[in-house]
């Protein structure tokens, strides 16, 4: 894989925007710890000319035709389509992830695109509101781009979570200027090439690379709106920062998403979709499940067959489709995972299963792990994890599971597994997504219906119709005839008023937006 990453990644450094010279940064396999490649490391000035670049590009953008913009979007998606396999690789090499993995973002993206092909111009054209009059008003919304979008992606999904952001910004107007996460750049470059030759002009996507701590606030300071996605704890920091602009700012954020098994489940579906809810991705998905609360009268068959089918998770690198489970992304996961288990079995939980390094496959290969008898002041019971670890409780009841799994400072998203009361009990969650008789992915794929994070989980909403018009400024154009919204004159202010008074008391007794 990482001689294949390195041929697929060769000559997509110069497509990063950076002056000629400067240092650069190594991009290197989870599977092996060999370079991929290299690209430049951006300056504050390189961020400037970048925006600048973009933002004289989308003033024209902005003028062409939604059905133009859209052509430019499908061409893209059959460009992905048809790159399907190098995109795979490419993925692979620079995340660790399993093949499986892999594929999930691609069709995300492909899913992404066909869904905002399908509604954009219906989300983006005028819309008529009620006037402030009948028939003397007419109102009416328009929606304009932002102007030049940051985008701030992270490593875990680095195709996904790059241009499916992208592309209903896109697609509302506005230019683009992503600073993909330093481990995995060469996604991003890949599909910014493919954008090109789809015939998005050069200068309306433009990439910069670097250090999040120099290139974000380089970026956060120039653009007009920001959508970043990684942990709260920078996400706090990234909101004051947009705040201190008066900017728009959309997040996800980081997650400790809890699954609740009822006592009318069916054991065997909840064990599997808890193995693939937890493990998926090496467990690193923000959505991902790290807190599992069952009920007490199915609590032991539950574990058994959860434990049993996390032991079964075949590990490995490489392009197997067959490969359940693929490589941590750095040291630095690694070293957190471990911590958090050993932390919770130097307290006193057990290990069902798992719990330990695997070089034998790679470097940063870990075990999917099952923790049970986790108590508050272990650092897996709050804490995100961001890997392959979960932790198993026992419930007395709904009432029970709810309080505990709502006792968070997180609330991205929530599993529910229940033959009758899973939508119930999912409407008492403080989640922003929650999935009945699944782990993660019903909802993700929903593309029509928003999601996002409450409590720190988040900020903001993609997908649907939120996820484009989150993109724009709406404007409202009144136009008023044969009477203005004032005295006529000769008129006096009191008869005026008097008129105005029965005119809105007789509008109150036939509301007109029924």
């Amino acid at each position: 894989m990482s001689a294949r990453g390195r041929e697929l990644a060769a000559g997509l450094e110069g497509l990063v925007t950076a002056a000629p010279g400067g240092p650069a940064q190594a991009s290197r396999a989870p599977f092996d710890g060999t370079v991929i490649g290299e690209v430049p490391v951006c300056t504050a000035h390189d961020v400037a000319a970048a925006v600048g670049t973009a933002r004289l590009a989308q003033r024209h953008w902005a003028t062409v035709p939604v059905a133009e913009r859209c052509a430019v979007v499908r061409r893209f998606r059959g460009l992905v389509l048809d790159r399907e396999q190098d995109i795979l690789d490419l993925v692979q090499a620079e995340s660790g992830k399993s093949r499986l993995s892999a594929f999930e973002e691609f069709a995300d993206v492909v899913l992404t695109a066909d869904y905002y092909l399908r509604n954009a111009e219906r989300f983006l054209g005028p819309r008529r509101r009620k006037g402030a009059a009948p028939v003397l008003t007419r109102t009416t919304e328009h929606r304009m781009p932002k102007g030049v979008v940051g985008v701030i992606s992270p490593w875990n999904y680095p195709l996904t979570l790059a241009v499916s952001d992208a592309i209903p910004a896109l697609l509302a107007g506005n230019a683009i200027v992503l600073k993909p996460d330093s481990q995995t750049p060469f996604t991003a470059l890949l599909m910014l090439r493919l954008l090109r030759q789809a015939g998005l002009a050069a200068e309306l996507f433009q990439v910069v690379t670097g250090p999040g701590p120099a290139v974000g606030p380089a970026l956060i300071e120039r653009v007009d709106f920001l959508m970043f996605t990684g942990s709260s704890k920078t996400g706090k920091t990234v909101a004051r920062q947009c705040g201190e602009r008066l900017i728009g700012f959309s997040a996800e954020l980081g997650g400790k998403n809890p699954m609740l098994v009822l006592a009318d489940a069916d054991i065997g579906k909840a064990a599997a979709g808890a193995v693939h809810a937890c493990f998926s991705n090496s467990g690193q998905l923000c959505v991902s499940i790290e807190r599992i609360y069952v009920h007490s009268d199915v609590h032991d068959s539950f574990l058994a067959a959860f434990a049993a089918g996390a032991k079964g998770i075949r590990m490995a690198p490489g392009p197997d489709w067959d490969i359940g489970m693929g490589s941590l992304i750095s040291a630095a996961q690694l070293e957190r995972v471990d911590r958090h288990v050993q932390d919770a079995v130097a307290k006193g939980a057990q290990l069902v299963t798992g719990g330990r390094r695997r070089p034998d496959l790679g470097p940063l290969f870990y075990e999917p792990t099952v923790l049970a008898g986790v108590t508050g002041e272990m650092l897996v019971a709050r804490e995100e994890t961001f890997g392959p670890v979960v932790a198993v409780y026992r419930t007395a009841d709904d009432d029970e599971a709810v309080a505990l799994a709502n006792d968070s400072d997180f609330g991205l998203n929530a599993s529910v597994w229940s033959g009758r009361r899973g939508e119930a009990v999912a409407r008492r969650l403080l989640t922003g997504t929650v999935n009945v008789n699944e782990g993660y992915a019903a909802t993700w794929a929903s593309h029509d219906a928003p999601i996002g994070g409450m409590k720190e989980s988040g900020a903001g909403r993609r997908h649907g119709r939120e996820g484009i018009l989150k993109y724009t400024e709406p404007q409202t154009i009144a136009v008023q005839r044969l009477l203005p919204v004032a005295p006529m004159p000769g008129m006096s202010n009191r008869a005026y008023a008097r008129i105005m008074k029965g005119a809105i008391t007789l509008m109150g007794r036939f509301p007109r937006n029924r």
